[in-house]
Order: structure tokens, then C-alpha cells, then sequence
């Protein structure tokens, strides 16, 4: 009878000890697996001024015929975020009442960029109720940071450095270009690299 419970109590630690090396083994897998299926962030592209840079001080007009700087420095503003969009773009769309949001969550001073006519960025502006941000139209811009799809994202700082950027088409990828930011990574597709490096 004592052997039987002696036997029966080895059993139960082995079984014990190999289920706690299981578990280590699982959450190491669901370590990598949540590498795998991390969120892109903002896809960063090769052209246009790199993350760092100053970006150039572009002069420009509003859609209201103000004029203004967009890029170099801006003494005492808060971060910008340029979005450069489209009428005729289904994500912009979408992702206008996004940055938004965004935009009042993180107290960032928000200028939408377009190139197309008046009359349809008009239309935009009253669609989206984007009346009270400063709506850039005209091909300069785009052409300085030298974007070739929409939307897309550059996030400025005060002194006019390019903090991060890139296509976004969630509010995933627009908070992912101030984490970046608050991270001292290039994007967060970088970051996720240099973790991927470290796990193999």
C-alpha cells in the first residue's frame, strides 16, 4: 500500500514537472507567434526626405488662399501630422475621421494635403467636415516628400524634423507613427526586425 502511494506521488511530480515545462515551452511559442502577427505599423517607403531629416520648408496656400509653411521649424507648435489624401481615394475616406480623432486624442496640430480642383476638394472639405483644419491643394508638397500613394502619413516636429512616416490605412498605423517616435525607432517595422533578430 505505501510503495502504491509512494509510486502514485513520483507519477504526479513527473507529470507535475513535464506539464511546467510545457507551459514555458507554449509561452515562448506564443512569444514568437505574436512577433509574427505583430501590427506593420505604418508601411515606411524609400523616397522622399528620411526619418530624422529636416523636412523642407515648402511655402503653400490653403484651399482659402492663406498663406503657409509646410515642414521647417514652427517655434512652440505641437507635433504636425501632414495627411496627404484624395477625393477619389476609398481608404482616405475612411481614414479622415480617424486622423481626426487621432489627432484630438494626441494633441497634434492636424493639415490635410490634396492635389486635385477646387471644386471637388471643396466637396471633400464639406463631406468630411474638415472646414476647420488647413486643407493644402496643389502638387508641391507631395512632390517635396515625394509621396506616390494615398494615404499617406509624415509627422513633424516643432523644429521640423521628420519624427516617422508612411502609408497608413487605420488608426493602428497612425498611432504606430507616434509610437515610433516615442520608441527612437525609424518605424515600428524596424522595431519588430530587430526583435524578430534577437528571437532567432
Amino acid at each position: 500500500m505505501l510503495t502504491t502511494l509512494i509510486v502514485s506521488q513520483v507519477i504526479s511530480w513527473i507529470v507535475i514537472l513535464v506539464l511546467g515545462v510545457a507551459m514555458l515551452a507554449l509561452a515562448r511559442q506564443v512569444g514568437v507567434l505574436h512577433m509574427r502577427v505583430a501590427p506593420a505599423g505604418a508601411l515606411t517607403t524609400a523616397g522622399g526626405p528620411k526619418v530624422g531629416a529636416t523636412a523642407p520648408a515648402i511655402p503653400a496656400r490653403t484651399i482659402d488662399g492663406a498663406a503657409v509653411t509646410v515642414g521647417g521649424a514652427a517655434p512652440g507648435a505641437a507635433l504636425r501630422l501632414l495627411m496627404f489624401v484624395s477625393a477619389t481615394c476609398p481608404l482616405c475616406k475612411n481614414l479622415i475621421p480617424m486622423a481626426k480623432s487621432f489627432a484630438r486624442d494626441e494633441r497634434v496640430q492636424l493639415v490635410f494635403v490634396g492635389d486635385d480642383s477646387e471644386q471637388v476638394q471643396r466637396g471633400m472639405i464639406e463631406a468630411h467636415g474638415l472646414s476647420g483644419y488647413q486643407f493644402i491643394n496643389g502638387p508641391d508638397v507631395g512632390q517635396a516628400f515625394e509621396v506616390g500613394k494615398l494615404p499617406y502619413a509624415v509627422l513633424l516636429d516643432a523644429d521640423g524634423v521628420i519624427l516617422s512616416k508612411g502609408l497608413v490605412n487605420s488608426r493602428e498605423h497612425l498611432e504606430s507613427l507616434v509610437i515610433a517616435h516615442e520608441m527612437g525607432v525609424r518605424s515600428v517595422q524596424d522595431y519588430i526586425k530587430g526583435m524578430k533578430a534577437e528571437l532567432a
